[in-house]
């Protein structure tokens, strides 16, 4: 198998219905696992850990972890673990905690991994507190940390944000873009929230009854006509952009992208800052005209209608649209369809209300 790529190929019958999986993931940056609860995302995540025994072939970047004839037992896999709730030893100090897993690892550079896994997930200050006089963002930080300590070869993580309230949740999200943007190895990230999604992901799967429905980079998942029934409210586009101009006086900031620019609200942004925008298909409307000078729109675009897709409701249709190089998505009435004459091809002007920043 060649390197440079995880490839799982599960089969495992479970009360419900069978994880059935044949995905090809990148062996950088995060891949998150996406699907309502009972999907088979962590029974998923679970197989390559090895602690669900499933049919099948695992292979980490060329190197065989299960084969029909061989199976890598969990407590031998180059692997770090980080599970909901944080689990670790009350009894224990946070730097014996982090070094409890250590003990029984082989890797070399280990005393390197637990200097930058503290470093990384900013957790020096705490090192000598026991666990019960740590927040809640705090002990997951503690706990990702540990996983990270023993040098892994790639990082699964099973919905560590679920048990946060949102101020914690808020706090370790931008630990976690740091884990993303700095360390060399995989992750694989389990999640229900499309928030997650947005802010994290390289590579999206999205899972439904144990199986696979989409995978691809996050762009080209989340902008395809087909998806949008399993991401509900929350369908639409994440676009990669950059600070080109700040308006001090309204608080602004103007945000360029392969498609155009978007007036976006200011969260102190430096010129040239690379951002991530998230655009929702409900905030996206069609005019056959440019945008009326007595109009509150900020954002009005040139597009190309792809395609256009039943919606969840009867009333309603999802519109593909080509601004530039970029995809957006767009939700309107059957009605207002037929009625300003939009079909496949059709030059509209996307009227965009708001383009949030993931922060």
């Amino acid at each position: 198998m060649s390197s440079g790529t995880i490839t799982a190929r599960f089969n495992l019958p479970l009360p419900g219905f069978t994880l059935d999986i044949d995905l090809i993931l990148p062996s950088t940056g995060v891949s998150v696992l996406f699907g309502h609860s009972g999907s088979g995302k962590t029974t998923l995540l679970r197989c390559i850990a090895g602690l669900e025994r499933a049919s099948g072939h695992l292979s980490i970047n060329g190197i065989d972890w299960q084969t029909n004839n061989f199976f890598l037992p969990t407590y031998k896999r180059p692997l770090g673990y980080v599970f909901q709730e944080a689990s670790l030893f009350t009894h224990l100090s946070v730097m014996n905690n982090l070094k409890y897993g250590m003990k029984r690892s082989k890797g070399k550079d280990l005393e390197q991994s637990l200097e930058q896994s503290i470093e990384l997930l900013g957790i020096k200050h705490v090192l000598n507190r026991k666990p019960d006089k740590l927040s809640g963002g705090e002990r997951q930080r503690v706990a990702i940390a540990r996983s990270l300590a023993v040098n892994p070869k790639i990082l699964l993580m099973d919905e560590p944000l679920a048990s946060l309230d949102m101020p914690r949740k808020q706090e370790i999200l931008p630990f976690l873009e740091r884990l993303r943007d700095e360390l060399a190895i995989p992750m694989i990230y389990v999640t229900h929230a499309a928030d997650e999604v947005a802010r994290l992901a390289d590579h999206l799967v999205i899972m439904s009854a144990g199986k696979a429905v989409a995978s691809g980079t996050l762009t080209d998942t989340l902008s395809r006509l087909d998806l949008p029934v399993h991401l509900g409210k929350e369908a639409g586009v994440v676009l990669q952009a950059k600070i080109i101009e700040i308006d001090h006086q309204w608080s602004l900031a103007l945000a360029e992208f392969e498609g155009g620019n978007l007036w976006i609200k200011d969260s102190g942004f430096q010129l040239n800052q690379a951002v991530r925008l998230r655009v929702l298909a409900r905030d996206v409307s069609l005019s056959t005209e440019p945008q009326q000078q007595h109009s509150s729109m900020l954002n009005t675009l040139p597009a190309i209608v792809n395609d256009i897709a039943t919606s969840e409701h009867p009333a309603l249709r999802m519109a593909q649209l080509k601004v530039g190089n970029s995809l957006l998505l767009c939700r309107v009435t059957a009605r207002s369809i037929v009625a300003l004459n939009i079909n496949s091809g059709s030059s509209v002007w996307a009227q965009i209300k708001s383009a949030a920043f993931i922060e």
